[in-house]
């Protein structure tokens, strides 16, 4: 496992995060490749990083998410056993994923992982529901797509949440990095891309302040 920078707390929320539960390293798409190199089924990165991927521009990031089909976390756990350990993260909190604990709680969304307790948290990941292996807004259960068309490769071989999607999961807090990835986004989004997150948007936050800029 490389030894990576570990993040810098930029407000008094996560420096408290900090304090509570431990800091977070600063990880690159490249990075989360190497660091799931064994584990096989699809994964793909989303939020910020992935606006910076289809925007080719960057800005300051505190964590990396990627993204799992939620049935695949067996596979997840066998391909990392040994190397990461995982914790379950929900509203209950955080826990360790082992003999102790084998299943995850049903409430639980997303798991954590990192190589010791000493150690830095690497990766925050997003379980997804899929249906037949597709993937599904987890916000909306009718919205089911092949993984292909939610998603985009680079040509580096890293498989990237599609821009609409991703400001359509930022669009519910909207904090000033979440506008800040819609200004730098909606100029390189086509028409469909564009309709698709504007009918969203207006159909689920009909007075939402992003709407404006959505023209």
């Amino acid at each position: 496992m490389p030894n990576f920078r570990i993040q810098t707390p930029c407000d008094a929320e996560e420096a408290e995060f900090h304090r509570l539960w431990g800091p977070w390293a600063l990880v690159t798409p490249t990075a989360v490749a190497s660091i799931l190199s064994g584990f096989t089924a699809p994964w793909w990165v989303c939020g910020g990083w992935a606006i910076d991927a289809f925007t080719d521009s960057s800005r300051v990031h505190s964590d990396i998410d990627v993204a799992m089909f939620r049935a695949d976390l067996p596979a997840l756990r066998k391909a990392l056993d040994g190397h990461l350990h995982i914790w379950s993260a929900g509203p209950d909190g955080i826990r360790p994923l082992d003999e102790r604990f084998p299943e995850m709680p049903d409430n639980a969304e997303q798991v954590w992982l990192r190589q010791d307790a000493t150690s830095p948290w690497v990766l925050d990941v997003l379980l997804t529901p899929d249906r037949d292996g597709a993937w599904v807004n987890k916000r909306d259960d009718s919205w089911v797509a092949p993984l292909d068309q939610a998603t985009w490769v680079d040509a580096a071989g890293i498989r990237y949440l599609n821009p609409e999607l991703v400001l359509i999961f930022k669009v519910k807090h909207a904090r000033p990095k979440d506008r800040t990835d819609l200004e730098r986004t909606w100029p390189k989004l086509n028409d469909a891309q564009r309709t698709t997150l504007r009918t969203y948007v207006d159909r689920q936050h009909p007075t939402h302040a992003w709407l404006p800029l959505m023209t």
